[in-house]
């Protein structure tokens, strides 16, 4: 399993990553994080759908439904989807 999933599951209830923060500690690229997240085999157990943009713009979620299923799965969270934008007091601050 690669670490970027196992990083999804300590994204708290609430909380999103970005693509860079995922890359950063990986020690990759935001597009090979992407590729990761778009192959997914497990969406349920590992919660792509919290990954955005360093922007907040959601983006890339390739499970069924796409991007409104994203929305609707991070509004379920308790996060505010507003012209398809996660504001950034939403993002999750990893710690070692």
């Amino acid at each position: 399993m690669h670490k970027a999933l196992l990083l999804l599951k300590k994204i708290p209830k609430g909380k999103v990553a970005t693509y860079g923060t995922l890359a950063r500690l990986c020690k990759t690229s935001p597009r090979a994080i992407g590729r990761i997240m778009s192959s997914n085999p497990y969406p349920i157990v590992y919660p792509c759908y919290k990954v955005v943009s360093s922007s907040g713009k959601l983006c890339g979620y390739s499970g069924e439904g796409g991007l409104e299923t994203k929305t609707k799965m991070l509004r379920k969270d308790g996060i505010k989807v507003v012209d398809g934008c996660v504001d950034k007091k939403y993002f999750h601050k990893f710690t070692k």
